[in-house]
């Protein structure tokens, strides 16, 4: 199959290609096809390899979403506890477990009405101001020692649920010896795992009015010649509330600021603890809110009760004796609400 030349003349020259199999062309569009072919897939195998990479680094570095749950629930579950009393044997109740707790709150915020709620829980034991005695915190070592025999069920009360109690505790005021000794108390509730409850008052004027009429019945012991701090009758409330105080108004507001800045302090101190905060109003006019300390306390959910009564109940107006001064020295201050009766 030679190739021919034509000379048309001799500016023209015309070469003519000789005629090719067409097998041999197909060969040829096959072998191109082949190759375009392996080309392709190798890109898409190096892209799929990169995304796969990426995918499998993502899943690396993502948190592990049972680590968040536990994180989450941690400082909402409490420590539980298998103390091996002294004085009696826990018996069938020994593999029960028991939660730490205590009430941090001052005197006349509705503490003593709370802890009658937490006792009639038939699994709950409270046991009072146990630190009202001063030879009890007169150091860190007599309070670490008082703490000890609470919560190793050694501390008998008329509460005391002993061998089956769930939960152990009792109140303590910020004024005896709490703040004094905060740093160490902090470290030892956070090493035992006591849960701490805070109770508060917000309504501070009601609390001085109630903080003076209760000092006054001290020595007037108007029951008959005793002294009550807390009653179980409208009787003997309206005996105790028909004393009227009179508030200094020249301190008043000072005062106020005072024991705020008490409570600020106390939550400050006691931060790094697992906490709950409560209000005695809010415990007056939402009883669901017991609801709240009972999952706190991580105990089964009762109907909690209380045979106590309040005292001074109505308007302020009704039980401070100078009224008008008080009224005129807290009007237009950030203490103006406190005028109002809240329940």
């Amino acid at each position: 199959m030679a190739e021919y030349i034509c000379v048309f003349n001799k500016d023209t020259l015309l070469i003519k290609p000789s005629k090719k199999s067409p097998l041999f062309l197909r060969t040829i569009v096959l072998l191109f096809a082949m190759v375009c072919g392996i080309y392709i897939c190798t890109v898409c195998i190096k892209q799929i390899s990169t995304t796969v990479t990426k995918m499998n680094i993502q899943v690396i570095q993502s948190p592990s979403p049972d680590a968040n749950i536990i994180t989450q629930l941690e400082p909402r579950i409490p420590t539980l506890h298998y103390p091996k009393p002294e004085t009696f044997s826990r018996g069938e109740c020994s593999k029960n477990p028991v939660r730490f707790f205590v009430i941090l709150s001052m005197q006349r915020s509705g503490s003593g009405w709370f802890e009658t709620l937490l006792n009639s829980h038939v699994n709950v034991s409270s046991n009072g101001e146990i630190f009202s005695l001063l030879e009890r915190r007169k150091n860190i070592s007599n309070i670490v020692q008082t703490l000890e025999k609470v919560y190793n069920l050694d501390w008998f009360t008329s509460a005391s649920k002993n061998e089956c109690s769930a939960a152990v505790g009792f109140k303590w005021m910020l004024n005896q010896g709490l703040v004094e000794h905060h740093k160490e108390i902090v470290e030892y509730f956070n090493h035992r795992g006591v849960s701490v409850i805070f109770l508060f008052r917000r309504n501070l004027l009601r609390r001085m009015v109630s903080v003076l009429a209760n000092s006054y019945d001290r020595y007037a012991k108007l029951l008959n010649g005793t002294h009550k701090s807390h009653v179980h009758s409208q009787q003997e409330a309206t005996a105790l509330s028909s004393y009227k105080p009179i508030i200094n108004s020249a301190s008043l507001i000072s005062d106020l600021k005072e024991i705020g800045s008490a409570a600020v302090k106390a939550l400050e101190y006691f931060n790094s603890t697992r906490h709950l905060v409560l209000y005695y109003e809010d415990l007056i006019m939402n009883r669901m809110k017991l609801k709240d300390v009972q999952e706190f306390l991580g105990i089964p959910q009762m109907e909690l009760t209380s045979r106590q009564v309040k005292i001074h109940k109505g308007p302020l107006s009704d039980f401070v004796k100078n009224w008008d001064d008080v009224n005129k020295t807290l009007t237009g201050t950030e203490y103006e609400s406190f005028l109002c009766a809240d329940y």
